[in-house]
């Protein structure tokens, strides 16, 4: 199935949600202001780009079976993991741009936001830097670790039950085979390669999450949206 009927789909969770928040009786609270797409539509310097998928975005997603063959491939996902609550963590890039988030910012980001809701995505976002996408520096298509401490990562994945974690570069999991594998087994994801991470808020958002369905077990090219408060 093309992405388009994917994106067509989830444009139809998007307005029934919408549409839900307007019923009488719905608090002020509970209502989202507008919409960030958090889709990267360029993909010239995507690492998975090819002459056959040109077309595609460098927005991805990495499923569970990309890491362990027989989880959940892209198309298997269940549905109510792909429409979550959403939170930032900001990540402080150091010089050598090796920096991850560690236990004791999460830890902070609690002290300060309260707790990390249960079932959340979480991005990780470049503090005091534009979108990736937005910048010339080709070092930054490069594949990396995923910006996130093994510790900190398996606290919010067992304790938070987080479903998930939005980046802006392209991720490389072979450099920890345990966290890796942990993100697979407890059916997490990541989606690689996003953008409008200066207009979402830390907390209070809601991601859609439409993946297309492919012949590829673990990687799939991906629509994100997020409704803001």
């Amino acid at each position: 199935m093309r992405i388009r009927s994917f994106i067509i789909a989830y444009a139809l969770v998007l307005a029934i949600l919408l549409f839900a928040d307007r019923r009488p009786g719905a608090t002020q609270q509970d209502r989202y202001s507008h919409v960030v797409d958090m889709t990267d539509g360029q993909n010239t310097t995507a690492k998975r780009a090819t002459s056959s998928d040109a077309s595609e975005s460098r927005t991805r997603i990495i499923a569970p079976a990309a890491i362990i063959p027989g989880t959940w491939s892209a198309g298997q996902i269940p549905p109510e993991r792909l429409v979550a609550p959403l939170i930032v963590l900001d990540l402080k890039m150091a010089a050598d741009s090796s920096s991850q988030i560690s236990l004791d910012d999460v830890a902070a980001w609690e002290a300060r936001h309260g707790l990390i809701p249960q079932g959340a995505i979480v991005a990780i976002r470049r503090a005091g830097t534009s979108d990736i996408r937005a910048t010339s520096d080709t070092s930054a298509t490069l594949t990396a670790p995923l910006p996130i401490a093994c510790d900190a990562a398996l606290f919010l994945i067992e304790a938070r039950d987080t479903i998930g974690f939005a980046v802006e570069t392209p991720v490389n999991l072979s450099s920890d085979r345990t966290l890796a594998t942990q993100l697979a087994l407890h059916g997490n994801y990541i989606v690689e390669g996003t953008t409008g991470f200066s207009s979402l808020p830390v907390t209070g958002s809601l991601i859609i999450v439409a993946p297309a369905k492919n012949k590829k077990p673990g990687e799939a090219p991906v629509r994100i949206l997020a409704m803001v408060r």
